[in-house]
């Protein structure tokens, strides 16, 4: 492995968002913001929209879809739409 090609890594804390859930892990990201962490150090900060303790894949609280609805909205703003003969 060639030396001084790989970016630094250091420990790095992503703040969810929509959760209020922080992670402290090793990243290359830079930032101008700190935080300070529960050990008393200060680390870069990153805030995200999403992670694992806020995505509906993980938290296990995916929304239904109403299609059946959806497709009458369509159909109410453009109206239904006839079938054209190919040819």
């Amino acid at each position: 492995m060639k030396h001084g090609i790989h970016p630094e890594t250091r420990p790095v804390v992503f703040r969810d968002r929509a959760a209020g859930t922080a992670l402290l892990i090793p990243s290359t990201v830079r930032s101008t913001r700190t935080i300070e962490w529960e050990d008393g150090n200060a680390y870069p900060l990153i805030d995200v929209e999403t992670s694992s303790a806020s995505h509906p894949f993980y938290t296990r609280t995916a929304r239904v879809t109403d299609t059946a609805g959806r497709v009458a909205r369509f159909e109410r703003r453009y109206g239904r739409s006839t079938a054209r003969p190919r040819g």
